[in-house]
Protein backbone atom coordinates (compact mmCIF):
# COMPACT_ATOMS: atom_id res chain seq x y z
CA UNK A 1 0.00 0.00 0.00
CA UNK A 2 1.37 3.44 -1.06
CA UNK A 3 1.61 6.44 1.39
CA UNK A 4 -1.72 7.99 0.42
CA UNK A 5 -3.78 4.25 0.78
CA UNK A 6 -2.44 4.44 3.90
CA UNK A 7 -3.12 8.00 4.67
CA UNK A 8 -6.99 7.49 3.46
CA UNK A 9 -7.08 3.83 5.47
CA UNK A 10 -6.40 6.55 8.42
CA UNK A 11 -8.66 8.78 7.73
CA UNK A 12 -11.14 6.44 8.16
CA UNK A 13 -10.25 5.34 11.69
CA UNK A 14 -12.77 6.68 14.18
CA UNK A 15 -11.28 5.39 17.38
CA UNK A 16 -9.87 8.80 18.70
CA UNK A 17 -12.88 10.92 17.57
CA UNK A 18 -13.70 11.72 21.20
CA UNK A 19 -10.49 12.47 22.68
CA UNK A 20 -10.30 15.31 19.32
CA UNK A 21 -13.62 16.71 20.12
CA UNK A 22 -13.14 18.58 23.74
CA UNK A 23 -9.65 20.03 21.48
CA UNK A 24 -12.21 21.42 18.64
CA UNK A 25 -14.61 22.88 21.12
CA UNK A 26 -11.79 24.82 22.64
CA UNK A 27 -10.73 25.93 19.47
CA UNK A 28 -13.83 26.70 18.19
CA UNK A 29 -14.76 29.24 21.62
CA UNK A 30 -12.47 31.52 20.86
CA UNK A 31 -14.26 34.86 19.24
CA UNK A 32 -15.10 34.72 15.82
CA UNK A 33 -12.76 37.82 15.08
CA UNK A 34 -9.73 35.65 15.77
CA UNK A 35 -11.00 32.71 14.29
CA UNK A 36 -11.25 35.14 10.88
CA UNK A 37 -7.50 36.50 11.51
CA UNK A 38 -6.51 32.85 11.80
CA UNK A 39 -8.82 31.68 8.79
CA UNK A 40 -7.54 34.25 6.37
CA UNK A 41 -11.22 35.68 5.81
CA UNK A 42 -9.23 39.34 5.62
CA UNK A 43 -6.90 37.57 2.92
CA UNK A 44 -9.40 36.26 0.73
CA UNK A 45 -6.92 33.11 1.05
CA UNK A 46 -6.13 30.45 3.47
CA UNK A 47 -3.53 32.05 6.06
CA UNK A 48 -2.32 28.74 7.16
CA UNK A 49 0.26 27.87 3.96
CA UNK A 50 1.14 30.87 3.92
CA UNK A 51 2.28 31.00 7.64
CA UNK A 52 3.98 27.21 7.30
CA UNK A 53 6.31 28.76 4.73
CA UNK A 54 9.02 30.40 7.87
CA UNK A 55 9.02 27.67 10.32
CA UNK A 56 9.49 24.96 7.34
CA UNK A 57 11.94 27.08 4.83
CA UNK A 58 13.42 28.33 8.08
CA UNK A 59 14.18 24.58 9.50
CA UNK A 60 15.22 23.26 5.91
CA UNK A 61 17.63 26.04 5.86
CA UNK A 62 18.99 24.97 9.06
CA UNK A 63 19.84 21.24 8.31
CA UNK A 64 21.32 22.63 4.86
CA UNK A 65 23.75 24.80 7.23
CA UNK A 66 24.39 22.35 9.81
CA UNK A 67 26.20 20.04 7.32
CA UNK A 68 29.13 23.21 7.67
CA UNK A 69 30.48 23.56 11.02
CA UNK A 70 31.27 27.66 10.09
CA UNK A 71 27.65 27.72 9.48
CA UNK A 72 26.06 26.16 12.55
CA UNK A 73 25.77 29.49 14.40
CA UNK A 74 23.37 30.90 11.28
CA UNK A 75 21.68 27.17 11.83
CA UNK A 76 20.68 27.68 15.20
CA UNK A 77 19.57 31.36 14.51
CA UNK A 78 17.49 30.00 11.88
CA UNK A 79 16.06 27.19 14.22
CA UNK A 80 14.97 29.49 16.97
CA UNK A 81 13.57 31.33 13.54
CA UNK A 82 11.50 28.34 13.10
CA UNK A 83 10.59 27.54 16.31
CA UNK A 84 9.30 30.97 17.42
CA UNK A 85 6.88 31.31 13.71
CA UNK A 86 5.52 27.42 14.46
CA UNK A 87 3.22 28.86 16.60
CA UNK A 88 0.83 31.40 14.58
CA UNK A 89 1.20 28.82 11.79
CA UNK A 90 -0.04 26.09 14.46
CA UNK A 91 -2.86 28.27 15.79
CA UNK A 92 -4.18 28.96 11.80
CA UNK A 93 -4.18 25.37 11.26
CA UNK A 94 -6.18 24.61 14.43
CA UNK A 95 -8.74 26.75 13.50
CA UNK A 96 -8.54 25.63 10.24
CA UNK A 97 -8.91 22.50 11.43
CA UNK A 98 -11.63 22.72 13.51
CA UNK A 99 -14.56 23.45 11.10
CA UNK A 100 -12.99 20.54 8.98
CA UNK A 101 -15.31 17.46 7.81
CA UNK A 102 -14.34 14.40 10.06
CA UNK A 103 -11.74 13.00 7.82
CA UNK A 104 -9.25 15.99 7.41
CA UNK A 105 -9.87 16.01 11.40
CA UNK A 106 -8.68 12.74 11.95
CA UNK A 107 -5.51 13.55 9.54
CA UNK A 108 -5.12 17.23 10.97
CA UNK A 109 -5.23 15.46 14.61
CA UNK A 110 -1.78 13.10 13.08
CA UNK A 111 -0.16 16.03 11.52
CA UNK A 112 -0.71 18.21 15.07
CA UNK A 113 0.86 15.63 17.02
CA UNK A 114 3.54 15.20 14.26
CA UNK A 115 4.00 19.20 13.98
CA UNK A 116 3.96 18.99 17.98
CA UNK A 117 6.89 16.28 18.36
CA UNK A 118 9.25 18.32 15.41
CA UNK A 119 8.76 21.24 17.66
CA UNK A 120 10.07 19.31 20.93
CA UNK A 121 12.84 17.97 19.23
CA UNK A 122 14.08 21.52 17.79
CA UNK A 123 13.53 22.98 21.18
CA UNK A 124 15.74 20.07 22.90
CA UNK A 125 18.21 20.91 19.71
CA UNK A 126 18.19 24.63 21.00
CA UNK A 127 18.73 23.77 24.70
CA UNK A 128 21.55 21.17 23.16
CA UNK A 129 23.46 23.88 21.54
CA UNK A 130 23.08 25.94 24.81
CA UNK A 131 24.66 23.37 26.95
CA UNK A 132 27.63 23.00 24.40
CA UNK A 133 26.24 19.81 23.32
CA UNK A 134 26.74 20.12 19.69
CA UNK A 135 26.65 17.23 18.49
CA UNK A 136 23.38 15.85 20.80
CA UNK A 137 22.09 19.04 18.91
CA UNK A 138 22.49 18.31 15.72
CA UNK A 139 20.62 14.99 15.86
CA UNK A 140 17.77 16.49 17.31
CA UNK A 141 17.88 19.30 14.30
CA UNK A 142 17.86 16.19 11.92
CA UNK A 143 15.53 14.39 13.48
CA UNK A 144 13.29 17.01 13.94
CA UNK A 145 13.64 17.99 10.40
CA UNK A 146 12.66 14.30 8.96
CA UNK A 147 9.69 14.29 11.65
CA UNK A 148 8.57 17.48 9.99
CA UNK A 149 8.84 16.38 6.62
CA UNK A 150 6.89 13.44 7.19
CA UNK A 151 3.82 15.69 8.79
CA UNK A 152 4.43 18.02 5.94
CA UNK A 153 3.75 15.33 3.12
CA UNK A 154 -0.05 14.18 5.61
CA UNK A 155 -0.62 18.27 4.98
CA UNK A 156 -0.13 18.05 1.30
CA UNK A 157 -2.34 14.96 1.56
CA UNK A 158 -4.84 16.97 3.38
CA UNK A 159 -4.68 19.84 1.21
CA UNK A 160 -4.87 18.27 -2.09
CA UNK A 161 -6.39 15.08 -1.82
CA UNK A 162 -9.04 15.90 0.95
CA UNK A 163 -9.33 19.81 -0.67
CA UNK A 164 -9.00 21.18 3.06
CA UNK A 165 -8.55 24.52 2.35
CA UNK A 166 -9.57 24.03 -1.40
CA UNK A 167 -12.44 26.23 -3.04
CA UNK A 168 -15.32 23.86 -3.62
CA UNK A 169 -16.99 26.38 -5.19
CA UNK A 170 -14.14 27.32 -7.98
CA UNK A 171 -13.89 23.13 -8.59
CA UNK A 172 -18.24 23.38 -9.17
CA UNK A 173 -17.05 25.95 -11.50
CA UNK A 174 -15.06 23.96 -14.03
CA UNK A 175 -17.87 22.00 -14.23
CA UNK A 176 -20.64 24.65 -15.65
CA UNK A 177 -21.14 25.95 -19.66
CA UNK A 178 -19.65 29.45 -20.15
CA UNK A 179 -22.51 30.04 -21.77
CA UNK A 180 -25.86 32.32 -20.95
CA UNK A 181 -27.40 30.43 -18.73
CA UNK A 182 -31.51 31.06 -18.42
CA UNK A 183 -32.82 31.36 -15.11
CA UNK A 184 -36.10 31.84 -15.88
CA UNK A 185 -38.35 35.36 -14.87
CA UNK A 186 -37.20 38.00 -12.57
CA UNK A 187 -40.83 37.52 -10.77
CA UNK A 188 -40.43 33.81 -10.18
CA UNK A 189 -37.41 34.40 -8.04
CA UNK A 190 -38.40 35.70 -4.02
CA UNK A 191 -37.22 38.59 -2.68
CA UNK A 192 -34.08 39.08 -0.39
CA UNK A 193 -33.52 35.66 0.16
CA UNK A 194 -31.31 32.79 -1.80
CA UNK A 195 -33.43 30.59 -4.50
CA UNK A 196 -32.08 27.48 -6.20
CA UNK A 197 -31.41 27.18 -9.87
CA UNK A 198 -29.65 25.20 -11.73
CA UNK A 199 -26.70 25.52 -14.89
CA UNK A 200 -25.08 22.48 -17.25
CA UNK A 201 -22.38 21.67 -18.71
CA UNK A 202 -20.05 18.81 -18.95
CA UNK A 203 -22.89 16.44 -18.54
CA UNK A 204 -23.56 17.87 -14.96
CA UNK A 205 -26.37 20.13 -13.59
CA UNK A 206 -24.37 22.82 -11.30
CA UNK A 207 -26.39 24.19 -8.88
CA UNK A 208 -26.59 28.27 -8.20
CA UNK A 209 -27.83 30.13 -5.94
CA UNK A 210 -29.38 32.97 -6.99
CA UNK A 211 -30.80 36.49 -4.52
CA UNK A 212 -32.98 39.33 -5.76
CA UNK A 213 -32.98 42.50 -4.22
CA UNK A 214 -35.39 44.18 -6.34
CA UNK A 215 -34.76 44.33 -10.04
CA UNK A 216 -31.04 43.64 -9.14
CA UNK A 217 -30.08 40.07 -9.09
CA UNK A 218 -26.85 38.65 -7.75
CA UNK A 219 -25.81 34.59 -8.93
CA UNK A 220 -23.28 32.35 -7.36
CA UNK A 221 -21.91 29.13 -7.67
CA UNK A 222 -24.44 27.05 -4.91
CA UNK A 223 -21.83 25.16 -3.18
CA UNK A 224 -20.25 27.16 -0.74
CA UNK A 225 -16.29 27.56 -0.98
CA UNK A 226 -15.46 26.32 2.46
CA UNK A 227 -16.69 22.97 2.06
CA UNK A 228 -19.49 23.01 -0.17
CA UNK A 229 -22.71 23.88 1.82
CA UNK A 230 -26.03 24.81 -0.30
CA UNK A 231 -26.23 28.72 -0.55
CA UNK A 232 -29.24 28.13 -2.27
CA UNK A 233 -31.00 27.27 1.61
CA UNK A 234 -29.03 30.15 3.17
CA UNK A 235 -30.11 33.02 4.17
CA UNK A 236 -29.32 37.03 3.47
CA UNK A 237 -27.26 39.29 6.57
CA UNK A 238 -25.91 41.93 7.19
CA UNK A 239 -22.06 41.38 8.46
CA UNK A 240 -19.99 43.67 9.42
CA UNK A 241 -21.41 46.58 7.36
CA UNK A 242 -22.28 44.43 4.19
CA UNK A 243 -25.02 42.62 3.03
CA UNK A 244 -23.80 39.02 2.51
CA UNK A 245 -25.29 35.48 1.21
CA UNK A 246 -24.74 33.37 4.36
CA UNK A 247 -23.98 29.61 4.34
CA UNK A 248 -26.52 27.53 6.24
CA UNK A 249 -23.70 24.90 7.35
CA UNK A 250 -20.62 26.80 9.01
CA UNK A 251 -22.32 30.44 8.57
CA UNK A 252 -19.61 32.01 6.27
CA UNK A 253 -20.95 35.40 4.68
CA UNK A 254 -20.04 36.25 1.34
CA UNK A 255 -20.78 39.81 0.32
CA UNK A 256 -23.32 40.18 -2.32
CA UNK A 257 -21.45 42.53 -4.47
CA UNK A 258 -17.82 40.62 -5.14
CA UNK A 259 -18.28 37.82 -3.11
CA UNK A 260 -15.69 38.19 -1.18
CA UNK A 261 -15.59 36.31 2.42
CA UNK A 262 -16.71 38.97 5.25
CA UNK A 263 -16.87 36.29 8.18
CA UNK A 264 -15.30 32.79 7.81
CA UNK A 265 -14.57 30.18 8.29
CA UNK A 266 -14.68 30.20 4.25
CA UNK A 267 -11.50 32.02 3.35
CA UNK A 268 -11.75 32.00 -0.48
CA UNK A 269 -14.36 33.92 -2.33
CA UNK A 270 -17.37 32.72 -3.70
CA UNK A 271 -17.73 32.51 -7.63
CA UNK A 272 -20.32 34.86 -8.89
CA UNK A 273 -21.88 35.02 -12.41
CA UNK A 274 -22.32 37.67 -14.45
CA UNK A 275 -26.16 38.47 -14.81
CA UNK A 276 -28.25 40.32 -17.39
CA UNK A 277 -31.77 40.82 -18.29
CA UNK A 278 -33.58 39.69 -21.64
CA UNK A 279 -37.36 40.39 -21.83
CA UNK A 280 -37.90 40.28 -17.79
CA UNK A 281 -35.68 37.25 -17.66
CA UNK A 282 -32.55 36.41 -15.49
CA UNK A 283 -29.58 35.58 -17.68
CA UNK A 284 -26.24 34.82 -16.24
CA UNK A 285 -22.66 33.25 -17.15
CA UNK A 286 -19.30 32.56 -15.52
CA UNK A 287 -16.89 36.08 -15.72
CA UNK A 288 -13.95 35.82 -18.47
CA UNK A 289 -11.67 34.40 -15.71
CA UNK A 290 -13.61 31.62 -15.31
CA UNK A 291 -14.08 30.78 -19.13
Amino acid sequence: MGLMGFLDRLADVDTFDKAMEPARRAVQSVPSAVKDLLHGTWLGHPVHPVLVQVPVGSWVSAGILDAFPAMRPAATVLIGTGVAASLPAAASGAADWSEQGIGVRRLGAVHAVANTLALGLYVGSLTARAKGRGTLGLVLAYAGLGVAGGSAAIGGHMSYAQSSGASHAATAARALSSDWIDLGPLDDLPEGRPALRTGTGSGVAVPLAAVRRGARVDVFIGACSHLSGPLYEGSVEEVRGHTCLVCPWHDSAFDLENGEPRRGPAANPQEKLEVRMEAGRVMARLPSHNR
